[in-house]
């Protein structure tokens, strides 16, 4: 009856301990019940192994089992290789020699123990792997999310300050030409109609990931926006194209500069060049900066907008530069943004473009 009622408990504390499968659910494994439920049937595993009925041997199989799932490997290998050894031992003992051991059923019972608990080992291990990639699968989706966030902001910041730029000059001059000039101010009007609904276009196309700015297009929506402000300007472009990639970013540099220059200056003049070498491309945008102290801070400053650029250079393997310098006298900004070529291609002549 004693016998009976200890097959039953340690039947039913083996099925509670290995139930919940070490891949999907270990949590239970480590618990200190787990670890109070393990002692218990390891006691009850090695009393009755003592007593002169060898089936009782047979319990080491699931100890075996428990202790390569619920402890470390190393601890679990050590006490894995004593559980081997241990009916061998007993076995001899009790036979006075080796003389009478049963090596069949002894071997047997031993390649078991043995066995069984190696597997467990290994099962524990891929189950904490398997939780690890889950784990690190959830992480690498968050920080998709977050790159996704940044991506909108960035270009959204980007797509619209310019124009919302030009859509505030063109209404401020409008307002003053409704008396004076009905005509053109209708034609302010208009153009301020399409400026919004392009920038409506670009919106979606932005959201939807669609959207690549070329440079060319960035050139022209430039020109447009310093003639509206009355400030004049310089171009300097390439007359080759460009691998889209870095022409997406040159574009996105002009777009910055040229906001810039318009939302946080008061200049008179905007040079914006481009050069082309055999190893690298560069942009270099260089306005004076008529304005107060507080302004230049703000011009200056890494702000969403330089950072987001930063980083879309950074990209690129390339190199960003703003900064404040003095020439002929007279303080201006520089915003220089340098690319490395992905093949040599010769030296391209410049289109001047003056206004």
């Amino acid at each position: 009856v004693l016998g009976c009622l200890a097959l039953i408990g340690f039947a039913a504390g083996y099925t509670w301990l290995m139930w919940p499968h070490p891949v999907s659910q270990g949590a239970r494994a480590r618990s200190r019940l787990s670890f109070l439920l393990f002692g218990m049937l390891a006691t009850l595993a090695l009393v009755f192994s003592l007593m002169d009925d060898p089936a009782w041997l047979w319990l080491l199989i699931g100890i075996s089992a428990i202790v390569g799932l619920l402890l470390p490997m190393r601890t679990a290998f050590a006490i894995i290789v004593f559980l081997t050894l241990f009916p061998l031992g007993l076995t001899v003992m009790r036979q006075g020699g080796i003389t009478g051991v049963d090596w069949w059923w002894l071997i047997a019972l031993m390649l078991l123990v043995r066995g069984l608990g190696l597997d467990m080992i290994g099962v524990a291990r891929m189950g904490t792997a398997i939780r690890e990639l889950h784990t690190a699968r959830r992480a690498l989706a968050r920080m998709k999310v977050e790159e996704e966030r940044f991506r909108l902001a960035r270009d959204l910041h980007d797509l619209l300050g310019q124009t919302l730029s030009v859509i505030t000059l063109k209404s401020q001059l409008a307002r003053g030409l409704i008396t004076e000039e009905p005509a053109r101010c209708a034609q302010e009007l208009a153009e301020i109609e399409q400026a919004s609904r392009e920038m409506l276009r670009e919106v979606r196309r932005t959201v939807a990931g669609y959207r690549q700015p070329t440079l060319a297009h960035e050139l022209d929506g430039a020109r447009q926006l310093l003639e509206a402000a009355g400030i004049a300007y310089d171009i300097k472009q390439l007359r080759e194209e460009l691998p889209p990639a870095l022409d997406a970013v040159l574009a996105w540099t002009v777009r910055e500069a040229v906001t810039n220059v318009i939302r946080h200056s008061r200049a008179q003049h905007c040079l914006l060049r481009l050069t082309q070498g055999q190893r690298r491309v560069e942009v270099e945008v260089l306005n004076d900066t008529a304005h107060t102290a507080d302004a230049s801070e703000k011009h200056t400053s890494q702000g969403s907008g330089l950072l987001g650029l930063r980083e879309r250079v950074r990209a690129e393997g390339g190199t960003l530069e703003a900064s404040l310098l003095t020439v002929s006298g007279i303080s201006h900004f520089r915003l220089r943004v340098e690319l490395p070529m992905p093949c040599q291609k010769e030296a391209t002549p410049l289109q001047e473009e003056p206004q």
